[in-house]
């Protein structure tokens, strides 16, 4: 499974880290996203990364503010969230499956990759 951390409340223009830890396998060269559902909305692609190269594709309006990484460890991937807005809050997930093209893997979303986490919810408010 994955489990995912560090979501909280946090202030216009804070920052907060969240980690993607694989529990029971090894992600091995599986493709990690990061993804965001906000109340009413569609599920969306926020930023994903490679499991086999450093390339990563984020959504433009995480652009610049938010970097994904994938620890040393290999089986733990980090959202790092900078200059967060109101319209960042939503329930966080992390997703992990074999993709070769991880923009396509954020912009599909697909409900059916091998891994899902449960979600962390990250509240951006004053």
């Amino acid at each position: 499974q994955l489990v995912e951390s560090g979501g909280g409340l946090v202030q216009p223009g804070g920052s907060l880290r969240l980690s993607c830890a694989a529990s029971g396998f090894t992600l091995g060269y599986r493709a990690v996203g990061w993804f965001r559902q906000a109340p009413g909305q569609e599920r969306e692609g926020v930023a994903c990364i490679s499991g086999s190269t450093d390339s990563a594709y984020y959504v433009d309006s995480v652009k610049g503010r938010f970097t994904i990484a994938r620890h040393s460890d290999e089986n733990t991937v980090f959202l790092q969230m900078d200059s967060l807005k109101p319209e960042d809050t939503a329930v966080y997930y992390c997703a992990a499956d074999y993709y070769t093209n991880v923009q396509a893997m954020c912009v599909e979303a697909y409900d059916g990759m091998d891994y899902w986490g449960n979600g962390t919810l990250v509240t951006v408010s004053s």
